[in-house]
């Protein structure tokens, strides 16, 4: 089944974006987007905006469908998530989903970033334009203990974790894999395009930083593989720092690492998911599947932008829900 999928898959997603004019004329026309504003008390006054993408037979179907949760909603348009929506179901390529995109808070760095659900708090790291995180766990528990039964008392929901998975770029990335990873009893299925695992506890100097990743020893510090499916991706062009000069850019090795683990510049080895027994697919442009736990994808032009986020998409709209 493998090499069947692999040129199916392909072919569907190079494709998709250049034929999604043609293909949304051929087929079922979606309903339009319904906009949302949700109040959170962790942010009052600021309200959350939230748009709600049904598939074309939802009014007629009667079927639940499952959700894919978004943040950075404000970016749906630049990525292209309509059209190429259009594109696949038109080709049929993935199953029906409804899409809930959150527009990003007014302090995106506040918002986004890691948490700790267990002892209810942020986990902050620093960077160039100051503290990341701050409110990472308030607005995790916004999305998952209310925003998430709120869709699904308002929609016709697979209302469970494999009904669900949650999607972000850059610190949204972040933010959705820490989502992903604390309530694994939420979501199922984690996608992260170009991920901001640089987050660091200490950034006294390049081996401070690479000892003291936040993501990296989340995962180094788990007791066991949490029922998860993740879909990672990372341009090979997003930046040119290479912390520890082995010809990587930081970009790319920061989400290696966090796969297949990596030697800290103390000499202990830290953990990756590999290590926790997570099935990881190094290459999955060379050959994609549904089959392994971890799927990781270097678009070795890519960058750190809209543009490159768009040409993701399809390819992970397909790993998510696609059937070959």
């Amino acid at each position: 089944m493998r090499a069947g999928w692999n040129k199916v898959a392909r072919w569907l997603c190079v494709g998709v974006l250049a034929a999604s004019s043609v293909a949304h004329a051929a087929s079922e026309q979606a309903p339009a987007p319904e906009k949302l504003v949700l109040e959170a008390k962790a942010f009052a006054p600021e309200s959350i905006k939230v748009t709600v993408y049904l598939p074309p037979d939802y009014a007629t179907s009667g079927k639940r469908y499952p959700v894919l949760y978004a943040n950075d909603g404000q970016d749906m348009e630049a990525v292209g998530l309509q059209p190429t929506l259009d594109a696949l179901y038109a080709r049929h390529a993935i199953a029906p989903v409804i899409v809930v995109a959150v527009d990003m808070l007014k302090d995106r760095a506040s918002g986004y970033g890691l948490f700790d659900r267990a002892r209810r708090q942020s986990v902050v790291g620093g960077s160039r334009i100051g503290p990341i995180g701050a409110r990472a766990y308030d607005y995790a528990a916004w999305v998952a203990g209310e925003l998430v039964p709120y869709i699904d008392a308002h929609y016709r929901t697979q209302p469970d974790a494999r009904g669900r998975t949650v999607l972000g770029w850059s610190l949204g990335a972040l933010n959705a894999f820490c989502l992903g990873w604390e309530y694994s009893d939420v979501f199922a299925q984690v996608g992260a395009f170009s991920p901001s695992f640089w987050l660091a506890a200490d950034r006294t100097d390049a081996n401070t930083v690479e000892n003291t990743r936040l993501a990296q020893a989340m995962v180094d510090r788990a007791g066991q593989r949490k029922p998860l499916r993740f879909w990672f991706a990372v341009g090979g062009r997003e930046e040119t720092n290479d912390r520890n000069h082995n010809g990587t850019i930081d970009a790319v090795e920061d989400v290696q690492d966090l796969l297949t683990g990596f030697t800290a510049p103390d000499g202990t080895h830290r953990r990756g998911l590999r290590d926790l027994g997570y099935r990881v697919d190094m290459d999955y442009a060379a050959h994609p599947s549904r089959d392994d736990d971890v799927a990781y994808e270097l678009f070795p032009d890519g960058e750190h932008n809209q543009a490159t986020w768009k040409r993701m998409l399809p390819v992970f709209l397909v790993w998510a829900y696609g059937s070959p």
